[in-house]
Formats: C-alpha cells, structure tokens, sequence
C-alpha cells in the first residue's frame, strides 16, 4: 500500500483502538509520526539513507523493536509496545487484527510544553534543570555498556570513517547550504586535529570511554517530567550509538550554544566533569562540538531532497541547515 495512503488513512480516528479526538502528523527525516493526545505512533518511512535501511516490512519491525529496547534506558515510561497496522474490512487499523502491512512504536504522548527545546526560548530552563540533566547523563554513561567491540567505534580509523562520511555526503550541498570557504575550513580543521591528537584518542579508547550512548542527544529530544526523559536515541546505526562519552556531552553542549545559552552549556559541561571526573573530555569539546554542529547541518541539509516535506517547509530546513554549518566553523 502506498506511503501516502497509509498516513492519509491513519488521520481517521476509526483508525485508532482509543478514538482520539483530533491527530496531527509531523515528519522527521526517517519517520512519520500520529501525535493523538494520549499516544504516539511512530513509523518507519520506507527510505535506504545510506546509513539507514528502513526499506522492508521485516527491517522495519526490527528497528521497531529496537528503538522500545534501547530507549527504555533512559525513557522507560514512555515507550509502550512495538503494535501493527493492519487491514480490515476495506479499513487500515492499528493494534488490529490480521497481517501486518506496517508497524509503528507505541508511546505515551509527553507534554510538549515540558520539551527542552519549547522551554529554551523562553528562558525556561534553570541550571538545577541542567544539573539533573547532567546527573542523569553520568549516571546513564557509568552504566552504559561497553565491550571490546564497542569500544573499537572510538579508534581512530573509525573516527576518520564519521568525519569522512560527513564530508563525502555534504559536498552536494556546497554553495546551498554551506560555503565552500566554511566546508574547506572544517574539513581542514577536523583532518589536522584528529592527527594531532591520534595518542588521545587511543587514550580515551583504553580507558573504557566508549560506550553504548544515546547517539543524538539535542534539545528536541529533552522533556523535563518529574525523571527526565531523554527519547529518540539512534537504534538504526551502531556506528553512530557507539561513541565517546565526550561527543555525547558535546552534542547537547553544543545544541545549548545555538539557542544562546551558552551559560547552560558551561554548567552541563562542568557538571557532568565534577560528576564523572573526566576532566580529560575537556581537550575534546570543541572538536566534538564542532563535529556535532555539522552533522546537524547534514541532516537538515538531507531533508532538502525528502519528497515527502512540503516545498514550503523546505526554507526553514534550509536556515536551520545554514545554521549549524555556521555554528560548526565557529567552534574552529
């Protein structure tokens, strides 16, 4: 069945077992999402990024399944059940009875006033907020598996794999999205510093920093209800799970510099050191923050080619692109 009929479909309230009273469909890049005020619906589109294969039935019910399971480590009470949609009586249901034709994750809806990035514009967001934040982020990090395998994510080969990627995959956007003058410099800038540093990160591989993360810690994926939940996390690529706890930190540090909380930032960053007494992820912060920077001017840059955003969604896409391409030189 098409996409678009499936989500057309899904707009009905007959569609869903608790009738919700109104539903609203937002995008990311990877996903559709039914928000119906109790519950939401995530799925899958049918997409192959690349690093992401969403492109099956079967693939996307694992990734499904994966997400419920690594996200209940640091948002338990959110994530509910991975449920179908089915046919029936000419009719598309979902948690309805017969073959599946799609899956989505089952989440209790958070309040979207609570949402980090909804609370920074408005000068919500207290530094006991952001020292809880960190608390919780140590304690996750402490905890966090780790093995050899994992940990080979954070050797330098690997490294060099991210930054590369990154910058094979934006040359088309040159002269959209980011200067050539901007995309030279970083590149520059990341090449010499992880040469310069080859001993550090091997460092930071023996001494167990790598660890099994959440892998796209920003704002929009914050909500401050009574234990912090922190959702969203990458399940689709082990690659980009798989980090140094630095990168992690440097992510949501540097997501707090791009709404000018660079207050916030300093004390997520202080915290989070006093509390894991890794002081040695200083040395790091600015290369992640900058590496963190553009890999979100990369996925706003991708959403330029998504046939499923509107055209008229696309300028805002753009500008936040430009943005982090521009807030990535900055750290340099």
């Amino acid at each position: 069945m098409a996409q678009r009929t499936i989500n057309q479909a899904l707009l009905d309230p007959k569609a869903y077992p608790h009738k919700p009273q109104y539903i609203e469909l937002v995008q990311t890049q990877m996903s559709f999402i039914f928000l119906t005020g109790e519950y939401v619906y995530k799925i899958k589109k049918p997409v192959n990024l690349g690093y992401l294969d969403y492109t099956t039935l079967e693939r996307r019910r694992f990734f499904c399944y994966q997400e419920l399971e690594l996200n209940r480590r640091l948002c338990p009470d959110a994530y509910l059940a991975v449920v179908p949609i089915v046919e029936e009586k000419d009719w598309l249901r979902i948690e309805g009875r017969g073959k599946a034709i799609e899956y989505a994750v089952k989440m209790n809806q958070l309040p979207r006033d609570r949402m980090m990035d909804v609370l920074l514009p408005r000068s919500q967001v207290t530094l006991e907020m952001v020292t809880r934040l960190a608390e919780k982020l140590a304690d996750f990090h402490k905890k966090a598996e780790t093995s050899q395998k994992i940990a080979a994510f954070g050797k330098l080969d690997v490294v060099c794999q991210n930054t590369d990627e990154n910058f094979a995959q934006t040359e088309k956007y040159i002269g959209i999205s980011i200067a050539n003058e901007e995309y030279q410099h970083i590149k520059d800038y990341t090449n010499d510093f992880i040469y310069s540093n080859a001993n550090l990160f091997d460092k930071r591989v023996r001494e167990g920093k790598i660890r099994d993360c959440h892998g796209d810690l920003h704002a929009a994926h914050v909500c401050f209800t009574d234990n912090i939940c922190i959702y969203d996390c990458i399940e689709f690529n082990d690659r980009f799970r798989y980090s140094d706890v630095a990168s992690e930190i440097a992510f949501l540090a540097m997501d707090l510099d791009r709404y000018w909380q660079a207050d916030l930032s300093r004390h997520l960053v202080n915290n989070y050191v006093r509390l894991s007494h890794d002081e040695e992820l200083l040395e790091l912060l600015g290369f992640y923050k900058c590496y963190r920077a553009y890999v979100r001017g990369k996925v706003e840059s991708f959403k330029l080619d998504d046939p499923y955003i509107p055209e008229e969604e696309k300028t805002k896409v753009l500008t936040a692109a430009q943005s982090y391409f521009q807030l990535a030189n900055a750290y340099i």
